[in-house]
């Protein structure tokens, strides 16, 4: 891995200008466990305004000792990489912010502050280009050093993660931590070591002190992750998950019925890891994770029989009132409860009519329809099937091709009744639809006749022609119309593989 020519050289202008500068964080993490960092920092013991000096392009609006560098970089990614003098933070009165934030005397100090040992790691750049090879966690190499007081790599190799001196100590400083850690634990597949999972619960009530817009972000981090149900799960064990979602948590082994093996917490994590496993985007991750969250309370009885009633219009009701706390946007909120509104939809092929359909369409929205179902194949999984997408998913997605297709109609053509009544001076009639019919089997058999000046011509010579040999050309054009609407009809139904 060749570290981006941006940060190399942001380092050696710093180094240049008689400062020190380090890679640090989570891209140093990243780069030893040989991942493309999602960012890139970078810590100095430069000041703010000597880090302004040395790069012109830069902005500094914030009481944490970081400066932003712009970049002309074309990879997003490394367009701003954000330079941060060394510094040490005082107690953390709203379990959010420092109190103070002061510089440090050296990186080790700077280093002592972070959350988790993985991310207190620095890296030395020791030439223009350094080059990491790959699989090495040594400590020198001739182009580049790891600074590791805290024995991140070791953690790195065991898998597992540890809070950076007392964690009671990090969790009481910035709260989010602990939602950080079961993030951190879900995409990267390690363990929480023993004190730090024990902090994680005694402290998991400061995560009220936190805004509903930073346990927001985190939350979507685990659940677009490829874990998102382990990640969910991890919360609940933890004890975080009643301060984020307490909805969910009351479905855990809440009993269903007949219909279903798993109770109503572990139907919607299996949900949402198929959901994840799928590929499935934020919408229906989170719709899938929440769709049965009404279940709980609308229950009526107990064992094989028992019911669960109007929980689908509860539930919608529910997941609006969920994300509105956590702060999602309306559109995000509209989208994600009207999937949990109409994931009960009934269809059976041959028993729902295209009526019905055309109403499921209108309510959910055309651009919805691929979400919502993907949300039932969720749900059968969930539910214990083997099948996600039975025939009769496929039929219904054909039939809801099918009836959002224009129709083959007049109203394709480049001329209508108006026109024919002013090129023939005749009353509305059964002429002019007559024409047009004849016309659209015209274009039906080669489309580039669809020119209003060509149609008109054709209207003068139909309107002289005897009125039986009229009749004859519009039985023809129907009968091409109507071979037309079974071919189309054949390559939908072949899309789908049904029948």
């Amino acid at each position: 891995m060749i570290i981006p020519k941006e940060v190399t050289f942001i380092i050696s202008q710093l180094k240049k200008a008689g400062f020190e500068a380090y890679i640090v964080g989570g891209c140093v993490r990243d780069i030893l466990m040989e991942r493309e960092p999602e960012d890139w920092d970078v810590a100095t013991n430069a000041k703010p305004e000597e880090i302004q000096k040395i790069f012109p392009k830069n902005f500094y609006e914030n009481n944490f000792l970081t400066v932003t560098i712009q970049t002309e970089s074309q990879n997003p990614k490394l367009k701003e990489i954000e330079i941060t003098t060394y510094r040490l933070e005082a107690k953390y009165s709203d379990k959010r912010h420092p109190d103070e934030v002061r510089f440090a005397k050296n990186l080790e100090e700077d280093l002592a502050r972070r959350d988790f040992t993985v991310n207190a790691m620095a890296l030395e750049a020791e030439s223009e280009k350094p080059c990491l090879p790959a699989g090495r966690l040594k400590t020198k190499s001739e182009k580049f050093k790891i600074v590791d007081p805290f024995n991140g790599q070791k953690d790195l190799k065991k898998k597992i993660l540890r809070a950076v001196g007392n964690p009671d100590d990090r969790f009481s400083e910035d709260a989010l931590r602990m939602m950080r850690a079961v993030r951190l634990a879900t995409t990267l597949d390690f363990k929480i070591e023993a004190k730090t999972n024990q902090a994680i619960k005694k402290n998991a009530q400061l995560l009220q002190a936190i805004s509903k817009e930073r346990i927001r972000d985190e939350f979507l981090k685990i659940i677009m992750a490829e874990r998102a149900a382990d990640g969910i799960e991890l919360l609940r064990k933890l004890g975080l998950l009643k301060f984020i979602i307490s909805e969910l948590e009351e479905n855990y082994k809440v009993g269903q019925n007949k219909h279903h093996i798993y109770d109503c917490y572990e139907h919607a994590l299996l949900s949402l890891k198929f959901a994840a496993k799928q590929k499935f985007n934020i919408y229906v991750r989170i719709a899938a994770l929440l769709h049965d969250i009404a279940k709980p309370r609308v229950k009526r009885g107990n064992g094989q029989n028992s019911t669960f009633y109007n929980h689908e219009i509860i539930g919608a009701k529910m997941t609006f009132q969920i994300l509105n706390r956590l702060k999602f946007s309306k559109k995000d909120i509209g989208k994600i409860t009207k999937l949990v509104r109409y994931h009960l939809f009934y269809y059976n092929a041959g028993e729902v009519g295209d009526s019905s359909v055309r109403r499921l369409v209108k309510n959910v929205g055309q651009e919805n329809i691929e979400e919502l179902l993907q949300i039932r194949q969720a749900d059968r999984i969930g539910s214990g099937v083997p099948k996600a997408e039975p025939y009769k998913l496929r039929h219904l997605k054909y039939v809801i091709d099918k009836v959002s297709q224009d129709p083959i109609s007049v109203k394709m053509l480049k001329v209508n009744g108006n026109d024919i009544k002013q090129i023939l001076k005749v009353q509305p009639g059964p002429i002019i639809g007559q024409i047009l019919d004849v016309l659209l089997g015209y274009v039906l058999e080669d489309p580039a006749k669809n020119k209003k000046e060509f149609l008109e011509k054709e209207v003068e010579k139909l309107g002289k022609i005897p009125e039986e040999e009229l009749k004859k050309l519009v039985q023809k054009a129907k009968k091409e119309i109507e071979k037309i609407e079974t071919k189309k009809d054949e390559m939908t139904k072949s899309k789908y593989w049904v029948s």
